[in-house]
Order: C-alpha cells, then sequence, then structure tokens
C-alpha cells in the first residue's frame, strides 16, 4: 500500500496483513523496552492506533529479548503493535511474525560460526564480575550481567578468541554474539531478503546494543531517555531524529517528521461516515449539496478553511466486496482506493458484521424511535449494543490520537453519543461538542431507551451542545438538569446552499419543461423512507380528500420521491409494505389508463432530477412526525423563487424548519388526519395571487445560515464552551 501525499494529510486504514516488498515500503525498525514500551500510556496508545491505520509502515521488533519473551510481550500488552517480522536475541534470532517461523536461510548466516552458549560460557568463567543471565531464554547467544570496571581487555580478547561478537550496554548487560550477529547486521540482512532500500527504513533505540541499527545508513530516532552512551556515538546528522520525547513518544514525532504519518489536528470533526461513500465499485458524492456531508465537506475544505481540521469516519469493511488492489492505487484498510478528496480525512476501519449491529440495530432500532419520539418501537438486542459500544470506544480512541493537546472536537447526532463519557477523562484538554441534526426526545422518552443512564452519564462529559430548535435544546437541558458542569447549549439552524441550488433551478427551467397539463396539480414529497416521515399517514389523507372531495380526481396526482434506506435495516420494512400496500390500493381504486393518483419513485435519483420535480411540483408536502430541519423544503422554495414560480408548502408542526417558518408556511399536524386533509385540500384551492403571496413570505423567512458558514461559526463558538 500507498499512503496518500502528505501534503493532504490523507490517513488510510491499515489491513490485517500486507508485507511491503517494493522501494514504496516504510518500515519501522523498533527496540522493546526503553523504545516501543517506554513513554506514557497516551503516546504508546497513539502510537499502536496510527501503525494499525497505516499498512504503508511495516513494524519490525529488534531486541535483546528472546523470541519466547516477545510473544508474552505481545500476549499481554495491548498496546503493543503488531510486527511483522521479529528480530530477536540481539540479532541472532529471525522470526516472521506472520505465521511464527523462523527464516531459517537467514538466521544461519547470522549464526554462522558459533560455537555455542555451553562453550562459551566455559571459556569465560573464570572472569570476575560475570553473571550468566540464567533465568533468561537465549538462543543463538550467551547474555550475563556485567558491571561496567569488569569489561576489560581480556574479556573481549577472550570473545574475539571464540569467533564472536559481543555487545554491552545499559552498563549492565553484557551479550555474546556470533560473529555476524548483531541487530544491525540482522536488518541489513532482512532488507536484502525483502529488497526493502535502506532509505525506507525508520530505526528507533535507546541503549548501545541499538548502536549498529544506527549505521545502517537508514533514517534514525534516538530517544530522549536513551543511556548517554548511545546518544554520544550516534552521529550527528539530519537523518537521525534526536527528539526530547521518551520512547513511544519520540517515534511519534520521527515518524510525523518523515510525513509517514499526519501530526495531530487542532479541529477534529467525528462523524459515523466519510464524505462520499463507496458503492458499485467507486466513491460516490452526496445526491445533493445539502445536509451533513456536503456541509462538513465545504466548511473542511482545506482551499477555504483556515483550521487545522481532519475528519474522523468509519469505513465500513467488507473483503468480500472490494475491489483488487493494484500497484498504482493507495489503500485502505478494505482494499478500496483511498476517496478522492482535498480533505484531510481520518478513516476508521469497521468491520461490516459490526457495523451492521452498531447502525443497523443500535441506532436504528434502539436509538431512533426515542429521537424521533416513538418510544414504543423501541427493540433491544444486547448483542446489537455491544457493536455500538465497541464502535463508539473505537472512534474515542480513534480522535484521541489525531487530536492535538487542547483541540477542538466537534461531534455529530446520536451515533456517538457515548464518545464524550469516553474520552474527555482520558484527554480533559480537549474541549467536546456536538450538533444534534436529529429531535432530540423529550427526557421521560429519553429515559425509556434501556441504556439512559450509561447515555446520560456520557453526555455530562461535553462542554457544548448544538441543536436546530429551542424547544431540543430545552429537552437536553431538562434531562441534564442537576448535573455539576451541564453543557452549554446553543440553536443553530441549518439552511441550504441557496447560491447552488439556484443556480442548478435557473439552469433546469430554462432546459425543461416540466409543466403538468392543463388543470392538474402535483403535490411532490421528497423523503427517504422512514416510519418517522409518515409515509404511509399521506396516501391514507389522499384517499380520504380523494372521497371528500372527488373533484380533485384525474386533476391532482401525488409524486412520493422516497428511496429506501441502506439494505439491512429491519425497522423500515414494515413501513415500506404497508406504505406500497397503500399505494397499490390507492392507484388501483381511482387510476385509469390516463392518470395515477400516486406517482412512487422507490429509488435516489441526481439533484438534477430532483430540481426538475421541485420545479414541476405545485405543492410540497412534508408530513414528519419528528424531523430535523428538513433540507428537502428549503429546496424547493429557494428553486421555486430562483426560477420565477410560486409554489405551497404544507409543513409539519413536528419540523425544526416549522418553528422558524412558523404560519409563512401551511402548518400541518399528521398525527391528526383531518387536519392532514384539510391543510392539503387548502393548499390545492389556493388562488395564484395567495400562492404567490405564500412563497414570497416563506423566501423571506429562509434566513438560517448556509452550511459553511453555519459550520464556521459553530467551530468558532465551540473552543469557548469550557
Amino acid at each position: 500500500m500507498v499512503t496518500a501525499p502528505h501534503s493532504t494529510r490523507r490517513r488510510t486504514p491499515r489491513p490485517t496483513a500486507l508485507d511491503p516488498s517494493h522501494a514504496a515500503a516504510r518500515v519501522l525498525v523498533t527496540d522493546l523496552d526503553g523504545t516501543l514500551l517506554a513513554g506514557d500510556a497516551r503516546a504508546r496508545r497513539r502510537l499502536r492506533h496510527l501503525l494499525d491505520l497505516h499498512p504503508c509502515i511495516t513494524v519490525v521488533f529488534a531486541t535483546g529479548r528472546s523470541v519466547h519473551s516477545v510473544r508474552k510481550v505481545l500476549a499481554g500488552d495491548p498496546l503493543v503493535p503488531v510486527p511483522r517480522w521479529i528480530i530477536a536475541d540481539v540479532g541472532a534470532s529471525v522470526v516472521d511474525a506472520a505465521d511464527g517461523s523462523r527464516v531459517d536461510a537467514l538466521q544461519q548466516r547470522l549464526r554462522a560460526g558459533w560455537p555455542g552458549a555451553d562453550r562459551v560460557r566455559r571459556a569465560l568463567e573464570g572472569f570476575p564480575g560475570l553473571v550468566h543471565q540464567d533465568g533468561v531464554v537465549q538462543d543463538g547467544r550467551c547474555s550475563f550481567y556485567l558491571a561496567p570496571e569488569h569489561l576489560t581487555t581480556d574479556l573481549k580478547a577472550a570473545v574475539a578468541a571464540l569467533g564472536c561478537s559481543w555487545t554491552y550496554s545499559a552498563r549492565r548487560y553484557f551479550d555474546v554474539l556470533p560473529a555476524p550477529a548483531g541487530k544491525g547486521p540482522a536488518v541489513r540482512e532482512l532488507a536484502r531478503m525483502l529488497d526493502w532500500p535502506l532509505c525506507s527504513l525508520l530505526v528507533a533505540g535507546d541503549s548501545l546494543n541499538d548502536l549498529s541499527l544506527f549505521d545502517l545508513g537508514a533514517h534514525g530516532v534516538v530517544m530522549g531517555n536513551a543511556e548517554p552512551g548511545l546518544t554520544a556515538r550516534v552521529p550527528l546528522c539530519a537523518g537521525v531524529h534526536r527528539p526530547a520525547l521518551d520512547g513511544a513518544a519520540a517515534i511519534l514525532s520521527a515518524l510525523e517528521d518523515l510525513g509517514w504519518i499526519s501530526r495531530p489536528s487542532r479541529v477534529v470533526v467525528g462523524y459515523h461516515r466519510p464524505p462520499l461513500r463507496w458503492a458499485r465499485g467507486g466513491w460516490q458524492p452526496p445526491v445533493s449539496p445539502n445536509g451533513i456531508l456536503p456541509t462538513l465537506a465545504a466548511a473542511l475544505d482545506p482551499r477555504v478553511c483556515d483550521e487545522d481540521a481532519v475528519w474522523a469516519a468509519a469505513l465500513v469493511t467488507d473483503p468480500d466486496t472490494a475491489p483488487a488492489p493494484t500497484p498504482q492505487t493507495a489503500f485502505t484498510r478494505c482494499s478500496c482506493p483511498a476517496p478522492p478528496t482535498a480533505l484531510s480525512l481520518a478513516l476508521l476501519p469497521v468491520a461490516s458484521a459490526t457495523w451492521a449491529g452498531y447502525f443497523h440495530g443500535a441506532c436504528k432500532e434502539t436509538l431512533w424511535p426515542a429521537l424521533v419520539s416513538a418510544p414504543h418501537l423501541i427493540r433491544h438486542e444486547p448483542r446489537h449494543w455491544t457493536d455500538f459500544e465497541q464502535i463508539n470506544t473505537a472512534f474515542s480512541d480513534h480522535i484521541d490520537a489525531h487530536a492535538a493537546h487542547g483541540a477542538t472536537v466537534w461531534l455529530h447526532d446520536y451515533n456517538l453519543w457515548l464518545v464524550p463519557g469516553l474520552l474527555k477523562p482520558r484527554r480533559p484538554d480537549v474541549t467536546i461538542g456536538i450538533f444534534h441534526h436529529t429531535p432530540f426526545p423529550a427526557p421521560d422518552t429519553f429515559r425509556r431507551l434501556p441504556a439512559a443512564d450509561q447515555l446520560r452519564t456520557s453526555l455530562t462529559h461535553l462542554d457544548w451542545a448544538g441543536f436546530h430548535t429551542t424547544a431540543d435544546a430545552d429537552n437536553f437541558r431538562r434531562l441534564l438538569a442537576g448535573t455539576a458542569r451541564p453543557p452549554r447549549t446553543a440553536v443553530h439552524p441549518l439552511g441550504i446552499d441557496h447560491q447552488a441550488v439556484q443556480a442548478c433551478a435557473r439552469a433546469r427551467s430554462r432546459t425543461t419543461d416540466r409543466r403538468p397539463r392543463a388543470g392538474g396539480q402535483t403535490v411532490l414529497s421528497v423523503e427517504r423512507l422512514d416510519y418517522a416521515k409518515a409515509p404511509v399517514h399521506k396516501i391514507r389523507a389522499l384517499a380520504a380528500l380523494f372521497e371528500r372531495a372527488p373533484q380533485f380526481l384525474g386533476r391532482v396526482s401525488f409524486r412520493l420521491v422516497c428511496p429506501p434506506p441502506e439494505p439491512g435495516i429491519r425497522a423500515y420494512e414494515a413501513t415500506r409494505n404497508e406504505l406500497e400496500r397503500a399505494i397499490a390500493d390507492l392507484n388501483s381504486r381511482w387510476g385509469g389508463p390516463a392518470w395515477r393518483p400516486v406517482d412512487y419513485v422507490p429509488r435516489t435519483l441526481p439533484f438534477e432530477r430532483i430540481v426538475d420535480h421541485y420545479l414541476a411540483a405545485d405543492v410540497f408536502w412534508v408530513t414528519s412526525l419528528a424531523d430535523g430541519m428538513n433540507l428537502t423544503a428549503q429546496e424547493y422554495i429557494a428553486c421555486r423563487t430562483a426560477a420565477g414560480r410560486s409554489g405551497v408548502l404544507v409543513l409539519s408542526r413536528h419540523t425544526g424548519l416549522a418553528a422558524h417558518l412558523g404560519e409563512a408556511a401551511l402548518l400541518t399536524d399528521p398525527e391528526t388526519p383531518d387536519d392532514l386533509v384539510g391543510t392539503l385540500h387548502q393548499a390545492l384551492t389556493m388562488t395564484p395571487r395567495q400562492r404567490r403571496l405564500h412563497t414570497a413570505r416563506l423566501t423571506a423567512r429562509l434566513t438560517a445560515a448556509p452550511p459553511a458558514d453555519w459550520a464556521r461559526t459553530i467551530l468558532k463558538e465551540i473552543p469557548f464552551a469550557t
């Protein structure tokens, strides 16, 4: 794998097995004790996480420990990165860590002329102060404890007479080795075997038995906690990094200086999805210029963003559907090409099975019903909640690894509700904000969640929380009332990219003719399939309208653009089945060869086609039982205005947009069937003059900030929440 250029700071996840053997390889060769195993837990955790995410960096251990001892470390310490190769016994043993096998041909060359440990011990047993390390497993070497004053010329000569070499480190450890062996020689042989140019290596060490690593001519990093002898003997040169940091932190610093990993960011945006999605063998951009993904993409675009920001997102991995890699392409952990975007991304690989439990199960079947005030639909599967906890934990680790000291962390939506409680105790230096693009339920509804206490405790670790409406912010404040330090709250309604929408509308109005036939009217809804959007309520209301006002038969058509959710979300299957039956019944009863009451479009359309439908629709109908801002209603108004056409907006009182448009829209209550029918009837019978005034009032009230401005305002507000 080849990582993306450092200038874009794109981060790509690490495959479970990768063995670079070409000129583009990047190899970290590191000692263990005092080096990889040293430093504080945060630096070690960050190094482990970032190495997992960067498969272009092959990890090689070069240690004085035995292979057995290294395996114990790997089994018992979760912060140790998984190596691809193990050089043990101070360079006398080489193991392929992928299968645990010895690299026999290489190891034989390194041990050439070895007289055996027994002969070494007999030859040296008379030297004063030399104590064999009896409790240490040794293979292809003979190791002793030795005080500095006993490292004599005679002892060195005796080792040479055996045809052996030696190393001495930490003023205590004396290792007798085969003459060809040593950490540096072993690495050189391994590099030759795998065709690694030495300039692609970064060697890291802290003691004198690492000195031979720095003789290779590779990049190097000397630990801040290194023994003085190593610091003094490693040449001062541009290729050797000497950060005043210990252990893992020093390695991280060198990796950052080389551009192999990116430096921590001052702003980390956490959202469970990346700006593009992998589908049909390629990366697909969002359909609309509006919504969370385009909003964050516009705000974080490095061409206009003055923040040092990175977008942390999940990338669902599925080896069965991933394309095969090619040498010319940078690949993620699931072997799909890196997203074609200038945005700085930190992609977190998530197994497709875990994603299904997390998103399809916990998010959509447990949490979503509470958010849309339908707690009777809550379904709780413990295994799905385990997946939710697992992904939130992974996101917490992921954000921690990418957040600079004092960073701003901006989370989005309920999918990451557990992150604040996991991240803040570990990183009290960061400021954590969250924006809820969904409704926020009343406290009594929230408390019906099986994990309500766990979630509430996590939310208390927020510094800031944002909402579209005052009502949602009030629900949040009431839920956290009485906590020691409740988060600051703010109301920031999200608008649309008027410029992009209006430009598209003007262009489409000049090139297409979407006028209905004389005397006919088109009612339009554009929404994803979701019971909270009340699509079946619409069909029932339309049937009731035809019963009460038969003059609309043959003259009113309802177009429902309703793409299905991603496969696997069972929560919506019943709604889809009921909707399709209701549409079939209505069309069968009232329709004929020349007219069909409902035109059902169950697929995602390009935005240009959506705009065509906006321009053709006399009435836009939103009947959500609970909703965020509802950006499609804003798009409809903007399109009609840009094309110089009037239109009518029938808007549910339960949308965030209703709180901002007020009586400028025709407000309706989808939970009251008569009101739903009556408001639609009112819309269809408005005069042309009433429609023009209605459209003008709506346009005047569309004052919510456009996406990029909205995001920049919040990014400036969150840091002042503490």
